[in-house]
Formats: structure tokens, C-alpha cells, sequence
């Protein structure tokens, strides 16, 4: 069974890194609650969630993407250029070891949020997070596994994520490739169709590609009719108070497509 790595809000919240939002007050127990919506969604979608261990002392510990990538039975730890998150990396590693093989990023930054895969490629985004050298790191890990790596440019986002996100084939089976305008340049990526966000929906540029359902966040109505037409099945979950901490929805898990 097709399985989702989760881990519970913490209290601290609110004390999150911020980089190009200003801070706003969080109201812990509501993200919490949304937090379980966006589980709830995944379930329903037929993942299972599996719940890495607690880490209530780190206010970024929910948004775990960030601390590894999943490659079928490989995992790769990340090296988080926040160094506020450092910590975070082995909870997801003790986490994931019965599951994985383990591999882990031992120089330069490079956080998982800034890797989005199509099939064997890995594109990854240089950002104020990921730098040159984890990208490099990163492409001789993955090299042997049977992975190209791809350095990708961002403009006016976090992470590559943020901006783009792969939602996966249409009815017609074409792979297509979810991106906002003022984030991500589409022509570098190969074998896909962009599809620009509204304008003013610049969150709907971070989905998730859950069984054979793409998760959007609630807010993005346009882009949400602009997929269902092109024959997705589309469900809208409700993350306006994690997004105050810069979070976008596959933030929020490390999805094992095995």
C-alpha cells in the first residue's frame, strides 16, 4: 500500500523560519486541525500515514519534505539550509530506516522542497536554501541509483516547489507540469505541458499528486476548473494557517509511490 510520512504540528509553530512572507500571529490549534484535513485527504486518497516520530521543540518539524527525498526504496537526508532545522533531518532518518535504504547529503544545503522529480529526472532548484554545492552533492548520490539531476533557476519563491509542481498525467495522458508565472520559467523543464496558475492563485502551483487525486489548496477555484477539465480528479483542503508559516501542501509529507 502507497504510504504517506507525516509528523505532527508543533507547538511552536509560530516561531517558524520565514524568508519571503512577513510574520503574522498563528493560531497553533487551528493549523493543527487543517493539518488533519490534509491527512484526512491523503487517506482518503488511499495513502497510508504514517507518522514520523514528534519533534515539539522544532517549530518547522511538520513541514518534513524538506528533510528527505524518497527514491523507490532509497531515502535521501537532506542537509536543510535553514540551520534552525538542522536537527530535524535525523528523526525523519530514524523514521524512515525500516523502510529505506538510506543515504544521506554530507556537504552543501539542500533541502527537499527545491527537488521535484519527473520519472528519473531531478530537477532542483537553486534557492536560498538549496546551494550549488548540495545540488552537486545530491547528483552523485543519486547518479548511481539512476537519476539525472537538473539544476533549475527560480525567481520570487522559497522553494522550486513552491512555484512548480508535477500533477501528473490528464485524461489524454499528458504529463503535465503545474507552475506560476512569476516563480518558475517552464522551458526548463523536458517532456511535460505547463499549465500557468491563475495569476492571482499562486498557491495552486503547489499540488500533490496523491493516488489518482491532485490535492489543491483551497482559494485556487480557477486553476481548480482548469484541471477538472482536463479531467483530474481535484479535492481543495483548507492550509490558510500553515501557509502563514511559509508552507505549501507537499510540504507537508514525503509520499512513498512504491
Amino acid at each position: 500500500m502507497r504510504c504517506a510520512f507525516t509528523r505532527a504540528v508543533s507547538p511552536r509553530l509560530a516561531d517558524c523560519a520565514l524568508t519571503h512572507i512577513k510574520r503574522v500571529p498563528i493560531n497553533v490549534a487551528t493549523a493543527t486541525a487543517q493539518h488533519g484535513e490534509y491527512e484526512r485527504a491523503l487517506a482518503e486518497a488511499g495513502l497510508e500515514i504514517i507518522r514520523l516520530p514528534e519533534l515539539p521543540r522544532d517549530p518547522d518539524g511538520v513541514f518534513v519534505e524538506d528533510t528527505a527525498l524518497l527514491l523507490e526504496e532509497h531515502a535521501i537526508i537532506t542537509r536543510p539550509g535553514a540551520a534552525s532545522r538542522a536537527h530535524e533531518t535525523s528523526s525523519t532518518e530514524a523514521g524512515l530506516s525500516t523502510r529505506f535504504r538510506i543515504h544521506r547529503v554530507e556537504r552543501g544545503h539542500l533541502d527537499g522542497g527545491d527537488v521535484l522529480r519527473i520519472g528519473k529526472r531531478l530537477y532542483v532548484g537553486l534557492s536560498t536554501r538549496t546551494n550549488i554545492e548540495g545540488i552537486e552533492a545530491l547528483a552523485e548520490l543519486t547518479a548511481p541509483l539512476g537519476f539525472c539531476v537538473v539544476k533549475t533557476e527560480l525567481r520570487q519563491c522559497l522553494h522550486l516547489k513552491t512555484g512548480a509542481t508535477f500533477a501528473g498525467p490528464d485524461a489524454a495522458g499528458t504529463p503535465v507540469l503545474l507552475y506560476h508565472a512569476n516563480s518558475i520559467d517552464p522551458r526548463q523543464f523536458d517532456g511535460v505541458q505547463p499549465i500557468a496558475v491563475a495569476v492571482d492563485e499562486a498557491a495552486a502551483a503547489n499540488c500533490v499528486r496523491a493516488g489518482d487525486r491532485l490535492i489543491l489548496p483551497v482559494g485556487s477555484p480557477k486553476t481548480a476548473e482548469t484541471l477538472r477539465a482536463r479531467g483530474f480528479d481535484v479535492v481543495e483542503v483548507d492550509v490558510s494557517e500553515l501557509q502563514k508559516a511559509e508552507a505549501g501542501l507537499t510540504c507537508m509529507s514525503l509520499i512513498d509511490e512504491r
